[in-house]
């Protein structure tokens, strides 16, 4: 019983993570990832970044005339074209932004999320995606909640340790280093 209790401690320290603040200068977005991911895709609108157990992919739009309900039928849609099932609609509160999310459970088992945030400040959709683990909501929920626009580079709330909940079969990746561009805005704040 010792030993389990011990076992559990010493997992639930591992399991504790860094956050690092990103911001994307060209339009004064700031947000907060997990420590230890890598870059997948860097360009001036779209951003990947990938760990073991969590995908995050985020995409700028421009909001032009677009009204709230065809914003959600557009959350539906692309949750279905993704075969996702299970499917929850409903509003998350992030302070400069309003935001509708879809969530549900990806073919493969996993969990997924598309919220899309709609600037307060700017003609601007910021569209987050992340296909999870189960057992990650509560950080995924932190992830879409820090984004925050503005030029002190700062996410919506003081930066501070997330919760990963790594795979137990998987090894780590040795980090590569991310290719840059030189148009590229994009950067550790």
């Amino acid at each position: 019983m010792n030993r389990l209790a011990i076992t559990l401690a010493a997992l639930l320290l591992g399991l504790l993570a860094n956050s690092t603040v990103l911001n994307w200068s060209a339009y004064d977005l700031t947000f907060e990832v997990p420590d230890g991911g890598f870059v997948t895709y860097n360009s001036n609108t779209r951003f990947e970044i990938q760990w073991d157990e969590m995908v995050i992919t985020i995409q700028l739009y421009k909001k032009d005339k677009t009204k709230d309900k065809e914003i959600r039928s557009n959350l539906q849609r692309k949750a279905l074209a993704y075969s996702m099932y299970d499917l929850n609609q409903g509003k998350m509160k992030v302070k400069g932004f309003k935001t509708f999310y879809t969530d549900g459970t990806m073919p493969d088992g996993t969990r997924a999320i598309i919220a899309d945030l709609i600037s307060n400040k700017q003609d601007l959709i910021v569209e987050v995606t992340i296909v999870y683990l189960y057992g990650n909501r509560e950080m995924v929920d932190d992830i879409i909640k820090s984004f925050a626009q503005n030029k002190n580079k700062q996410p919506n709330r003081e930066p501070h340790k997330q919760r990963v909940q790594p795979r137990p079969d998987t090894k780590p990746q040795p980090e590569p280093k991310p290719k840059t561009k030189p148009d590229e805005r994009l950067y550790d704040a």
